[in-house]
């Protein structure tokens, strides 16, 4: 992948949420506005601080493409999606979601038009262009997630709510496209269950007028709590208490659930988790044969298992890679984490990264090898 101006044999990155050192969830994840308080803020220090180690982190792994790691989350995971609500205007509080992966947080209020209310990931990545030379990737969740998990109190259809969140959005990933950040990335991990008939709108209302930074859609079936979700399969009927151990019909679960689909949105890289348990790649060999990547599409695929504190070997991790590479060609394939490492301790995180890197220089090596045929 050319990044910067050079070619990358298999990128590796980091996904979404990363455990965050415990001096800054004691305290200031809690409080973070997204706002910048001059002259001279213990806020401002504390965040550059906070990102400056999260970048090392990934660093000292040997990572190509470092991340702001969601620090505006605490280690809980749940104040990163409130404080994008807090953003937009809704008022934090509600029933809980229906979500089955997140069932344990509750659907923040409207009751009013949504606006971008102030910088959203703007100082995130003004610390993270200070705390890295190495190229950067910017992360927001993703439009369908905010628009299906609101008690929403004004708007009259879930395509307007959508399509004004994705506005609001919209404004703040220009102004970090502006910055000149290398990938900005929206989280669409709600695609797997189900598409809104507006879902693909959203997404590239979203990403409207982007001229710097590659755009990234990642994909996952969860990770709160360390399970998928738990869904019935398609016989249950509306309303139905349905027993999921009677399941006998198509479920959520794999790659045909976002493959071709997810081809549709404006995006530069597909992020999809195959790795953590499922030795079947999540059916990315079946799906890829009948709808093959397109030829201006990335793939980066998701090998190291973010629910499972076992770490994995570096020859665990190239094996994986070697399985995928049978259905993506070496040079449309990146690396990753299945999801965010958040529900880790920091230190089974670092050792998870380092096995990413690690593993991915083991097939580059391989490849370099591989002598090329006409």
């Amino acid at each position: 992948m050319l990044i910067r101006g050079q070619e990358v044999m298999l990128p590796t990155s980091m996904v979404g949420n990363y455990p965050n050192p415990r001096w800054w969830d004691a305290n200031y994840a809690r409080f973070f506005t997204g706002d910048q308080h001059p002259p001279d803020s213990l806020e401002r220090e504390a965040l550059e601080d906070v990102i400056s180690a999260l970048a090392h982190d990934q660093e000292a792994a040997g990572l190509d493409i470092i991340s702001d790691g969601r620090v505006q989350g605490d280690n809980y995971a749940d104040q990163a999606v409130y404080y994008y609500y807090k953003r937009m205007g809704y008022d934090l509080r509600g029933g809980y979601l229906g979500f089955p992966i997140y069932s344990r947080l509750h659907a923040a209020t409207l009751t009013q038009e949504v606006k971008r209310r102030g910088a959203i990931m703007v100082e995130q990545t003004k610390a993270l262009k200070k705390a890295t030379n190495k190229p950067v990737k910017v992360q927001y969740t993703g439009i369908q997630v905010f628009a299906q998990a609101t008690n929403d109190l004004y708007y009259k259809s879930s395509r307007d709510r959508a399509m004004d969140i994705a506005k609001a959005i919209n404004e703040d990933i220009l102004e970090v496209d502006s910055l000149g950040v290398d990938f900005i990335q929206l989280d669409e991990f709600t695609w797997p269950y189900g598409f809104e008939d507006w879902a693909i709108e959203a997404f590239d209302r979203a990403v409207e007028g982007v001229k710097n930074a590659k755009i990234i859609c990642h994909i996952c079936w969860g990770n709160w709590g360390g399970t998928p979700a738990y869904m019935p399969d398609n016989t249950a009927q509306a309303g139905e208490i349905f027993d999921l151990t009677q399941r006998k019909g198509p479920t959520p679960g794999d790659s045909t659930f976002v493959i071709p689909t997810a081809y549709q949105a404006k995006m530069d890289v597909l992020n999809l988790e195959t790795g953590g348990r499922r030795r079947d790649l999540s059916g990315l060999g079946t799906v890829l044969t009948q709808h093959p990547l397109p030829k201006h599409l990335q793939f980066w695929a998701g090998v190291i298992d973010v629910k499972s504190t076992i770490t994995e070997t570096a020859e665990e991790v190239a094996d994986r890679i070697r399985q995928i590479l049978q259905y993506v060609p070496a040079d449309q394939l990146g690396l990753t984490t299945d999801c965010g490492l958040i529900l880790l301790q920091r230190y089974i995180a670092i050792d998870k990264l380092h096995a990413l890197a690690a593993g991915t220089q083991i097939v580059r090596s391989e490849l370099a090898r591989t002598p090329v045929t006409a």
